[in-house]
């Protein structure tokens, strides 16, 4: 969920970002991504990086049986529709608050919804949160009931080899099971570091609930980065990095946000709520401004520049000078 903002291995990492407009037919221009479609009446692309996934997995089987290769095929495809499912949950969770989203982007390592804005209130948070993994755990769930219904077992005897199909869904169910928990660690900004810093957000400020929860997601970082060294596992190592640096990037986003809100609050202080450049331009009014002013009733700052100073206008009144 760019929800504005990044991502998870998961699917998520709701980054809000602007919205993707097509360049020439199904492409978008900014992220090189192909237009596959609609998801629930939201545009989903996937990005130009997704088709590297295919490929190593290509590479990994070379050597392997057609039947590996294209099992392994099939899965990163059905997995990645199992993603972009997870991301509509997202959306859809959003859309109750009414909360559009602009589109879904799949990526080699998740994908992303795109909101508008995340909702305002941290329980409303949690829920738009925590739909994303709601849905793999749906999937896994359905798929389990359907293998039992089937009488397939996930256990066999030695007379009884598993077949194609037999397996693909067992390694559909893991996929599932594993984005639903593996969303959950409380490693922002992945959804579970989400809901921490949602729940954070009750007592503190957004940005303070933020900088806790990325502090949190760098631990869980350097632990999934020690065991990729010790195991080794280079997986491992790269989810560690990529949660490091989108909590980072996600953070410092916030921060400037923060920052501008600052300014704004701060304009409206000192100048009565009207925004003065840092730089005015400064040139020397008509001998008739003063009376024009007056005449128009204006509100707000005109320049001097006789006196080389602001003076606050109120209904056609000069009030006072302003500091700049």
């Amino acid at each position: 969920m760019r929800f504005t903002n990044p991502i998870s291995p998961s699917g998520h990492r709701i980054m809000q970002r602007g919205g993707v407009k097509p360049f020439r037919e199904g492409y978008s221009p900014m992220f090189s991504s192909l237009k596959l479609g609609k998801l629930f009446g939201i545009d989903t692309y996937v990005h130009g990086t997704f088709w590297l996934l295919p490929l190593f997995v290509l590479m990994e089987t070379r050597n392997a049986g057609v039947d590996v290769i294209a099992l392994n095929l099939l899965l990163v495809f059905a997995v990645f529709g199992c993603v972009a499912l997870h991301e509509v949950g997202h959306a859809l969770a959003a859309a109750a608050y009414g909360i559009r989203t602009r589109d879904i982007t799949l990526y080699p390592i998740g994908g992303i919804a795109s909101l508008e804005r995340m909702p305002e209130k941290p329980l409303q948070e949690v829920i738009v949160t925590l739909a994303g993994p709601a849905v793999n755990l749906v999937i896994a769930g359905g798929l389990l009931l359907g293998l039992l219904a089937a009488d397939m077992a996930f256990v066999f005897t030695e007379a009884t080899e598993p077949s194609f199909v037999n397996v693909f869904v067992a390694e559909l169910i893991f996929a599932n099971a594993v984005l639903f928990l593996f969303n959950l660690l409380p490693c922002f900004p992945m959804d579970g570091g989400r809901v921490l810093r949602a729940l954070l957000s009750i007592r503190t400020t957004r940005l303070r609930a933020t900088e806790i929860a990325v502090q949190v997601g760098t631990v869980v970082a350097v632990a999934f980065l020690v065991a990729g060294l010790l195991i080794p596992k280079t997986s491992l190592i790269f989810v560690a990095v990529v949660v490091w640096l989108l909590g980072q990037a996600e953070l410092g986003g916030l921060r400037i946000a923060e920052a501008r809100k600052g300014i704004g609050r701060r304009a409206r202080e000192v100048f009565g709520g009207v925004w003065v450049p840092a730089a005015p331009e400064r040139t020397p009014l008509p001998a008739d401004a003063a009376a024009d002013l007056a005449a128009r009733r204006f509100s707000g700052l005109a320049w001097d520049a006789e006196r080389r100073v602001w003076v606050q206008w109120v209904n056609g009144v000069p009030v006072r000078d302003v500091a700049t």
